[in-house]
């Protein structure tokens, strides 16, 4: 299912000699690059992911800014997610991808960078650690074994930002989790050690793995330097049901008609620290087996959608006022402590501003809601199944407008393969229930 925008939109972003064909009653529906491949087996084990300021600049930056405003309106996407939308229209190919060389820089795409780098601290010296480390994976698209001469000079470095670092590192841990964190980074230390010993062996196929522990440990360290919850939810969500911290959820699928693959386990990490509201509401429904039993109501090579309850609502009743829940639009915006409610960035005039969750992961997780009602979502989630390649965060119609919430970081290739009919056979919090706040569902029973 191709969900669209309107043409008015696209327009205001399209060079005047650009002929765009309009589709549905006058709309114009447009693709993101980027659907991205896979090859392993399902299984329930862990998988192993300026403005320009005089005339001059701008003659030379103005093919770039007319090629960016092609890509936002012909090349981004093949719709805007919204509620109870048909299942049955088709994704478009992407197209202009030659544009994506005007790019600098790769985009983080990997769930478990984005939930590191969105973690709402403020340690120069851990994140000097983890950067390098982040860096391996890009080290190792070189070829062959000269790979490993990249990866050398990232573990090199990340070593000594460790041992440079160390003492800021462990004043920066919340004193409750001080312990904690200090075993962590003896485990980082020593961890670091053991991947220069694998690669001066050459043993390429092991870097990838101990990678993965590492940062793994780098997480857990950034995790106990938040000391409680960092702000206070508007007085007018704070009785909602809120998650203040994160939780992680598996959620098991039925897979209908494929011969590979009969059931997948998707593990989802959900981030209240950035969408409390949204992460609560979720994690209440799921405690309540809203989805249980569910379909898969659209899965079009551009999202996976699903939460459109039977009969005529298109949310969650609330079976204590018998009306629609809903919540509000919440986007956190880097460099601020709290997100904003009620209106996307583009309302708020915030055009350069970079979201904290970004739609760039191959299964980033948002809420859909009615196009022109901000505060409409209720239960209706979505997964992205393509990439940021063309675009850079925030250059695109779906960051700043929906609200981004988690990312699937087991068996995320899978949701391609999901169709519209396959059964979520349960989704069941499997860590950091405790940080939810004001749970409907204990009042329900």
């Amino acid at each position: 299912m191709a969900a669209i925008i309107p043409c008015h939109y696209c327009v205001s972003l399209t060079p005047k000699w650009f002929n765009s064909n309009t589709t549905h009653s006058g709309r114009l529906s447009y693709p993101l690059r980027g659907l991205r491949g896979f090859n392993a087996r399902c299984s329930n084990q862990p998988s192993h992911h300026s403005e320009v300021q005089n005339n001059h600049n701008e003659k030379s930056f103005s093919f770039k800014k007319c090629a960016i405003s092609i890509a936002l309106a012909v090349g981004l996407i093949t719709g805007v997610p919204t509620l109870g939308w048909p299942t049955n229209a088709q994704a478009a190919n992407s197209v202009f991808s030659d544009l994506s060389v005007l790019i600098s820089g790769p985009p983080i795409k990997d769930p478990g960078a984005l939930l590191r780098y969105a973690l709402p601290i403020d340690n120069k010296a851990i994140r000097e650690v983890q950067k390098p480390l982040e860096d391996i994976t890009e080290s190792l698209k070189i070829a062959g074994v000269k790979a490993l001469d990249s990866v050398e000079r990232n573990v090199r470095q990340a070593s000594r930002s460790l041992k440079q670092g160390k003492t800021l590192i462990v004043s920066g841990l919340a004193e409750s989790k001080k312990e904690h964190g200090v075993e962590l980074l003896s485990k980082l230390e020593a961890g670091i050690d053991e991947l220069e010993l694998i690669v001066q062996d050459r043993n390429r196929d092991a870097v990838a793995p101990k990678q993965k522990e590492l940062l793994q440990y780098v997480g857990g360290v950034e995790e106990d330097m938040v000391d409680g919850f960092p702000f206070e939810v508007p007085e007018e969500y704070q009785n909602m049901p809120l998650l203040k911290g994160r939780a992680a959820v598996d959620m098991k699928v039925k897979i209908k008609d494929n011969p590979n693959l009969e059931e997948c386990v998707f593990h989802i990490v959900l981030d209240g620290y950035n969408a409390p509201v949204t992460s609560g509401n979720f994690i209440d429904l799921v405690q309540r087996h809203f989805y249980d039993g569910m379909e898969i109501q659209r899965a079009d090579g551009f999202v996976v959608q699903t939460g459109d309850p039977e009969g005529p609502a298109e949310g969650f009743i609330d079976p204590s006022t018998e009306k629609t829940r809903t919540i509000p639009l919440e986007i956190t915006v880097n460099g601020e402590k709290a997100p904003v409610y009620g209106a996307t960035l583009e309302e708020l005039g915030l055009y350069k501003a970079q979201t904290k969750l970004p739609f760039n992961a191959f299964g980033t997780m948002a809420m859909a809601r009615d196009e022109f009602e901000n505060n409409s979502a209720s239960s209706q989630i979505f997964w992205l199944l393509k990439e940021s390649e063309l675009t850079p965060s925030n250059a695109n119609i779906l960051d700043g407008r929906y609200a981004v919430f988690g990312y699937v970081t087991e068996n995320e290739d899978f949701l391609a393969d999901l169709k519209v009919g396959d059964v979520i056979e349960s989704i069941q919090v499997v860590s950091g229930l405790d940080n939810l706040v004001n749970p409907s569902y204990k009042i329900a029973g």
